[in-house]
């Protein structure tokens, strides 16, 4: 399978943020990110790695015991 390589805007639009975000991620090093001159292009499946890692499960509720009166 062939990696799609996105533009910031366009990780942006998936992650339904700013712009600023996916740049601070790169700036951060906290993404995987390609250099094509001046473009920077996130590979899809770093994005999806990205969610996938940062994803927090829902904490299934605890039933209390019922006391006796």
């Amino acid at each position: 399978m062939t990696d799609r390589y996105l533009s910031v805007p366009q990780v942006a639009e998936l992650l339904g943020t700013t712009e600023r975000f996916p740049r601070r991620l790169v700036s951060e090093r906290r993404i995987t990110f390609v250099k094509v001159g001046s473009h920077v292009r996130i590979p899809e499946s770093a994005v999806i790695a990205y969610i996938e890692s940062h994803t927090v499960q829902p904490v299934t509720p605890r039933r209390r015991a019922r006391r006796a009166a």
